[in-house]
């Protein structure tokens, strides 16, 4: 089965950001992880510019009805019509979540993926409680490109051993 992270956060971002994400969409390539991600601008732009600087492959899960609303580095368009409904398809593709900054559309794609067992890394990205502490299974913050993408891989790996029964 092919892997597949979905990369969320912020449509409208700083340098430094946009230069982090970017990090993150070249590593993941690198790892040949395909990117999955909301196919606009800001994070989503820079992770699939990234990954495709890398030969690697991305996905867009565009929010209207044109398949060229896309950011230029989105490979697979996905077309839904459905607006921000589309995050929770954007939050579930992926086997993990990488949360890169974000306001309230990454939010609600944190909760998405919490609520359906995909754990989240977070970049400089939201913190959740409930009655005042850390959930188990929250968003697991790292500080590094580096750092988000090598405990992708170790998820995406620890889901592969859950898989084949070993």
């Amino acid at each position: 089965m092919e892997r597949v992270v979905s990369v969320i956060g912020e449509s409208l971002t700083s340098a430094e950001v946009y230069a982090t994400a970017e990090k993150v969409g070249e590593l993941l390539a690198e790892n040949k992880i395909t990117v999955a991600c909301g196919g606009l601008t800001g994070v989503m732009e820079a992770v699939c510019k990234g990954a495709r600087s890398k030969g690697g492959r991305t996905i867009g899960i565009l929010p209207g009805n044109d398949r060229n609303s896309g950011n230029e580095f989105i490979e697979l368009p996905i077309v839904t019509g459905i607006g921000y409904a589309r995050n929770s398809i954007v939050a579930k593709t992926g086997q993990v979540v990488i949360a890169i900054g974000g306001w309230f559309g990454t939010l609600c794609e944190i909760a998405f993926a919490l609520d359906a067992g995909i754990p989240v890394i977070g970049l400089n990205t939201w913190d959740v409680y409930k009655n005042g502490k850390h959930p188990d299974n929250g968003i697991i913050p790292v500080n590094t490109a580096e750092e988000a993408v090598s405990l992708a891989l170790t998820l995406l790996a620890e889901k592969d051993l859950m898989r084949h029964g070993e």
